[in-house]
């Protein structure tokens, strides 16, 4: 058997057959936003600047990595395999979609509104706060006062849309587990699911892509540490 196919082996946590779902680095990706979406609020909420644009940044880095993977990444990880137009979704709704494993089309809107918001909240944080408290983001200075005053306001309320998206997909999650009894967290700790008939597993992890992704994230996301300075 290879690595590119179902394993009928029995897992610790199912009966039968289980198939390889997500790969490791959107694993830790994932995990990675749901401590840091606290993490910044809490840090905001006791005036830890300091520890509160450290955490904005890896955030920045992790969506643009997250990005990027969407493209080199494994199969499920990447936005070709599940962004699909409004019929797909319609179909889906009916049960009429025929969904292996990761995200289905429905679940697709909800990632890219959770990316979409969250680099709207840190691209407002990046250029706001006020340099006379010493509160500010890593672009502040490229901005005109009025500008950062206005990031600023944008950047306190929308962090309530951020979390009306969160809390919308962890009613998702529980939707799923209660009523339809699919266990959502499960894979993504993991990696693996357990399914009802053979499915190929995802793709391997490219190394390559990988490179890629996570050398452009991070290079990016210090750069724009350093107050986004002239490349040349």
């Amino acid at each position: 058997m290879t690595t590119d196919t179902i394993t009928d082996q029995p897992s610790r946590f199912s009966i039968g057959p289980t198939a390889k779902v997500w790969d490791l680095p959107l694993r830790l990706t994932h995990w990675s936003f749901a401590f840091l979406v606290p993490a910044m609020w809490w840090s905001a909420e006791n005036s830890e600047w300091a520890l509160h644009k450290g955490f904005g940044v890896t955030l920045l880095g992790l969506l643009i990595f997250r990005i990027l993977w969407g493209f080199l990444g494994t199969k499920t990880a990447r936005f070709s395999s599940f962004v699909k137009g409004p019929g797909s979704v319609i179909d889906y709704l009916r049960g009429q979609y025929n969904h292996a494993i990761g995200h289905n089309p429905l679940g697709a809107l909800s990632v890219l509104a959770l990316l979409g918001v969250m680099l709207v909240q840190v691209g407002a944080g990046l250029f706001s706060g006020d340099p006379y408290d010493g509160a500010t983001g890593p672009l502040n200075p490229l901005v005109g006062v009025a500008t950062a005053d206005a990031l600023t306001q944008w950047h306190e309320w929308f962090y309530w849309v951020v979390l009306g998206m969160v809390a919308v997909h962890l009613t998702a999650i529980a939707y799923y587990a209660v009523i339809k009894q699919d266990n959502l967290v499960g894979p993504m700790l993991a990696g693996t699911k357990a399914v009802d008939e053979v499915v190929d597993d995802n793709t391997q992890t490219p190394l390559v892509g990988f490179v890629i992704s996570a050398g452009l994230a991070a290079g990016t996301a210090v750069w724009v540490a350093y107050g986004a300075p002239p490349l040349s």
